[in-house]
């Protein structure tokens, strides 16, 4: 049985159960195979001054300390964030507080193999460091902004270059971001793809016609899944309607761009083929890319979009822009359409053709069966056996 303590910021918790669902999901069927256990460190920043009545931090501090889910022990200890300081003193501060929590933890039996971290920055360099510190093998696994967007700060790229040279394994999602880290100077050969799997039974074709009814839903309807936040181009979905006329518009997510996104459906006088559903459960978005026609994801940016595999294997096809890991996500006609310009023109035009000539729903669902769990729980296994080896070496 190996041992692992998993450690990052991204991890679900009672106030925000969303958050980092794809971390937990991986996490669930590594310790699903019988191979694994696991605790999990998932630290939570902690800020002073009014930190307990509003704002992002008044829910990080509403977070319980400690608590289980599905079955996995979960502590949630707080590390100091110092405005306009942060991103540069994140790995520090989060090392050294988290170091007490960690040497306790590492002391109790029976113990720990290897530190699981996930996100490059600050995470997995604060893992490394405590890693290093304590003795214990660190393997770190990147997920997109962490690669496609931090290093371009000169201390953060220094940083994961430093964390990525003494990390004892390392991890991309996709073949996109491992491009990403070789760029770094990381010998191509250090560095694992293992892609994020989707649950086959969790998400399946199911009852199309009763989602469909349960929505209030008939005729051509598009999903967009997503935080509403400017790189996920929920904007130029909604332009991209003028020029569906007779399709409807599903968002499911929230975040500070709703407001205006509400207020541009008006402005072009989409506003009665719009809906936002604000943020629906996990266990319950199945239904959604079961009634859809289409799942859009108009991103600037990704890793490996979940997703698309959980639309996919619902038998929804998908129409994504081809950016990061999505072009190996969407590799075949069955499984939807690439946009290759982010424009709401390009957006339109790759959704009508959907619409106009769908791919049959049994052979999307198909395709999603070969990105099953399986294999990326066999190869982080194989990888996590690879490093404790190496260690007592």
């Amino acid at each position: 049985m190996i041992r692992i303590l998993t450690f990052t910021t991204l991890y679900p918790n009672a106030e925000a159960p969303t958050h980092g669902i794809f971390v937990e999901n991986r996490l669930r069927h590594l310790v699903d195979s019988g191979d694994v256990a696991a605790r999990v460190v998932a630290p939570v920043p902690w800020f002073p001054s009014g930190a307990r009545v509003f704002g992002t931090y008044g829910a990080h501090a509403r977070v319980p300390a400690a608590e289980e889910r599905n079955g996995l022990s979960v502590l949630h200890p707080r590390y100091p964030v110092i405005p306009k300081f942060g991103m540069s003193l994140a790995p520090y501060l989060m090392s050294a507080s988290l170091r007490p929590v960690l040497r306790r933890l590492l002391s109790e039996r029976p113990g720990c193999d290897l530190i699981d971290a996930h996100y490059f920055y600050p995470d997995g360099v604060a893992a490394v460091m405590l890693g290093r510190r304590l003795n214990v093998p660190v393997v770190i696994t990147a997920r997109g902004t962490d690669l496609n967007v931090l290093p371009t700060f000169q201390l953060p790229r220094r940083m994961i270059r430093w964390a990525a040279r003494y990390a004892d394994g390392l991890i991309t999602v996709s073949k996109a971001l491992r491009d990403r880290l070789v760029a770094l100077g990381v010998p191509t050969d250090r560095v694992r793809v293992l892609r994020n799997g989707v649950d086959l039974e969790q998400f399946t074709p199911g009852d199309r016609a009763a989602a469909r009814t349960a929505l209030g839903v008939d005729g051509p309807t598009v999903v967009a899944v997503g935080n509403l936040v400017p790189l996920k181009g929920h904007n130029l979905m909604i332009r991209a309607l003028s020029a569906l006329p007779g399709a409807r518009l599903l968002i499911a997510g929230d975040g500070p761009e709703r407001t205006a996104l509400e207020a541009l459906t008006h402005e072009i006088g989409v506003a009665d083929r719009v809906r936002f559903l604000g943020r629906i459960p996990h266990q319950r978005i199945a239904d959604l890319y079961r009634a859809a026609d289409v799942l859009l994801l108009a991103s600037n940016r990704e890793g490996w979009p979940n997703v698309l595999l959980e639309a996919m294997a619902c038998g929804t096809p998908v129409a994504a822009t081809a950016v990061g890991g999505v072009p190996e996500a969407v590799a075949a006609p069955e499984a939807g359409v690439l946009i290759d310009e982010r424009t709401a023109t390009a957006i339109a035009g790759a959704v009508g053709r959907m619409l106009a000539n769908p791919p049959d729903r049994a052979k999307t669902r198909a395709y999603a069966e070969r990105f099953g769990w399986h294999a990326t729980t066999a190869g982080q296994i194989d990888l996590f056996k690879d490093v404790i080896a190496a260690r007592r070496q």
